[in-house]
């Protein structure tokens, strides 16, 4: 399961490239709430329009369909920052020092080629349906109203590529760790201990009052 992180900074290069990308990873987030939020506007009107009007929103499985992409990926680099992707925290957790450091960097280092890959297919996948020379630059369309289905494809790579910057940033984070023998190294989430997590929440009520 997932538990709480924290991720370090300091004056680093690393520390600082990592600040970078977060406001990216935030807004690519940010993206992927709003589209749920829209959606939820969609079934309110597709409903309404159904029942009082007999005349439901054309295309509403179309604009999901669209949407799905945005949903399901777009957020994907802002969790991976702080660590709150499925993992096995109990076997983690008994980790320690260089030993814990090694295995998170061989996990980064195959997330990361994986990802490479689906990136490589995602962007392939992508091209097909692209032609500039077609109305809407679109080989392919939803087959309701007819929406170019380029657009949602394009979300699936550009996803990727801010993944694979998280997960380059992470591998040397966890490879710096590793060969410098850090306790507590920048650019990585950190698993918090139960009293840490106490802690922070403490302090967080605190800044609320």
């Amino acid at each position: 399961m997932a538990g709480s992180a924290a991720v370090l900074e300091d004056s680093s290069l690393l520390s600082r490239l990592d600040r970078a990308l977060l406001p990216l990873e935030r807004f690519c987030a940010l993206l992927s709430g709003l589209a749920i939020f829209s959606l939820m506007f969609l079934a309110a009107y597709s409903v309404t329009g159904r029942k009082f009007f007999s005349s439901p929103l054309a295309g509403y499985v179309d604009y999901i369909e669209a949407a799905m992409p945005i949903i399901a990926m777009m957020g994907v680099a802002y969790v991976q920052r702080d660590g709150a992707h499925i993992r096995m925290d109990m076997l983690v957790s008994a980790l320690k020092g260089r030993v814990l450091w090694l295995f998170e960097l061989l996990s980064v280092l195959l997330i990361l080629l994986l990802v490479l890959a689906l990136t490589w297919g995602a962007w392939e996948h992508f091209e097909r349906s692209f032609d500039c020379a077609r109305p809407l630059c679109s080989r392919d369309s939803s087959v309701d109203i007819g929406l170019p289905i380029w657009p949602s494809k394009l979300v699936v790579p550009i996803a990727f590529g801010i993944l694979v910057l998280r997960l380059c940033l992470q591998a040397v984070g966890y490879g710096r760790a590793l060969v410098l023998g850090l306790d507590q190294p920048v650019a990585v989430p950190l698993t918090l201990t139960v009293a840490q997590q106490a802690e922070l929440e403490a302090r967080s009520l605190e800044w609320t009052d």
